[in-house]
């Protein structure tokens, strides 16, 4: 059995191993795929692994021998899943592996934004310190999250992981979840999406993608947002109108934006965001914390193993 990975360097990048899956079948591995040269890394494969590389059915068509996909990620868009069920391939994916390490991220641009840590170090850098005529300096609000209100969209993995970690801090929750409310912490609030834009100081985005929730931060929304609220984005790019959030920051209409994610990454160069004020962007790194990779490649392995066996797991098709 042959497994081609075909953009590996995304997940291990080049200081984890695919051992485990080695000792299960004879593994091609290429750093990275363009996409005309899919069909021809995959034309001998059983199996194949992507993380980004597309799948579409232009592709699966010209793979009779392909009988697994798996996902290298737990989003699995990248892959027809029509026409790979028609053509009987398994298609699993990693579900729930860079939960805390996401979570992680929405309090690390938070705190950046409510203590400017950054900010901070970096003027120190230029001597400000040094310079400051009292013992410390003060040239930007500082803000408590204590007593505030966090409004979280989506409550699954990565968003009760984010509620757990905010109660800490002593923050108020409300969540919009299709979660029945006695089946919450009691310390989580369920809310109106309406009732969360409007009342919220923070507002931390964890819901899927769906056609439904496609640009769910849009100009009208923005405008239901206090002034002093800050808009939180580690879940899908396109959750967000990106335009509309760089006019509501430029406009004071509101205080911050932070995101991981956006519309179309790489981030085009005409991006408005990446130019907006109070704009904090990370290059979609949430998840890849070394820990989250490897437990990724961990369950990745598992994955193929119980394909192998008759029994898989993880299937989304």
């Amino acid at each position: 059995m042959k497994i081609v990975i075909l953009d590996a360097y995304t997940v291990d990048q080049g200081e984890l191993t695919w051992d485990g899956l080695k000792e299960l079948a004879d593994v091609e591995t290429y750093e990275r795929t363009a996409p005309e040269e899919v069909v021809a890394r995959c034309k001998g494969a059983e199996m194949v692994l992507t993380n980004k590389v597309v799948l579409d059915a232009s592709v699966l068509n010209m793979l009779p021998r392909l009988q697994y996909i798996g996902v290298l990620a737990t989003g699995y868009n990248v892959v027809d899943l029509e026409v790979a069920s028609r053509q009987n391939i398994v298609v699993t994916n990693i579900p729930a592996y860079s939960t805390e390490s996401v979570a992680q991220m929405v309090f690390c641009h938070l705190l950046n934004i409510v203590s400017r840590a950054d900010h901070y170090a970096n003027e120190n850098r230029k001597g400000k310190w040094t310079a400051s005529p009292d013992f410390c300096y003060l040239d930007h609000d500082l803000f408590e999250l204590y007593g505030k209100k966090m409004g979280i969209i989506g409550l699954g993995n990565t968003g009760m992981a984010t509620a757990r970690i905010a109660t800490g801090f002593g923050l108020q929750v409300l969540a919009y979840t299709s979660k029945d409310e006695e089946d919450l912490p009691y310390d989580i609030m369920k809310a109106d999406i309406d009732t969360i834009f409007e009342q919220c100081d923070i507002v931390s985005l964890h819901c899927p993608l769906t056609e439904s929730t496609r640009n769910l931060v849009n100009a009208e929304r923005l405008e239901m947002m206090k002034s002093s609220a800050i808009l939180i984005n580690t879940g899908r790019g396109p959750l967000v109108e990106d335009a509309a959030v760089a006019e509501a920051l430029n406009n004071d209409q509101i205080a911050a934006y932070a995101a991981d994610v956006l519309t179309t990454e790489p981030a085009p160069a005409d991006n408005p965001l990446l130019k907006a004020k109070n704009c904090y962007l990370t290059p979609h790194i949430a998840w890849a914390t070394r820990e989250a990779r490897q437990r990724l490649i961990n369950i990745c392995t598992e994955n193929v193993r119980a394909y192998l066996d008759g029994e898989p797991i993880n299937q989304v098709n």
